[in-house]
């Protein structure tokens, strides 16, 4: 395997209003929320382990739809590891549902399945895992 030619440096997500969806995933995996030009337009949330993720206002978007392989499909999501259990999974759910998300496929099989996908309130989709 070749060198890689480049290191992940953060992840952006547009969407409407930066701040109420950085505190949304504030929310979910911890981390400082800064607004370095003060104006709102772009705001990056450093979680633990300082992964960056940032979110950039985007006025007139259209949230992507899961599952869908065209123009209009999810783009990007995030795998969230939720824990070990499907109790953990469950109590993860509660959570983000709490905050705001909107269930897309819950359906886990009766347990077979180790995700469930949701969208964030801009629209976006991401997974609960259990991660064994």
């Amino acid at each position: 395997m070749s060198a890689p030619i480049a290191k992940l440096h953060n992840v952006v997500l547009d969407c409407p209003d930066p701040r109420a969806l950085a505190e949304f995933y504030a929310a979910i995996i911890g981390g400082t929320i800064h607004d370095e030009d003060g104006d709102g337009h772009w705001i990056d949330l450093v979680a633990p382990g300082r992964v960056k993720v940032s979110f950039q206002r985007a006025e007139n978007l259209r949230a992507p739809e899961w599952p869908r392989a065209d123009a209009n499909s999810q783009q990007l999501h995030l795998d969230l590891d939720a824990g070990s259990t499907t109790a953990e999974l469950e109590a993860a759910q509660e959570r983000v549902l709490a905050l705001g998300a909107r269930p897309l496929d819950l359906d886990d099989d009766n347990g077979k399945r180790d995700f469930r996908v949701y969208a964030d309130p801009a629209g976006h989709p991401f997974c609960l895992c259990r991660i064994d």
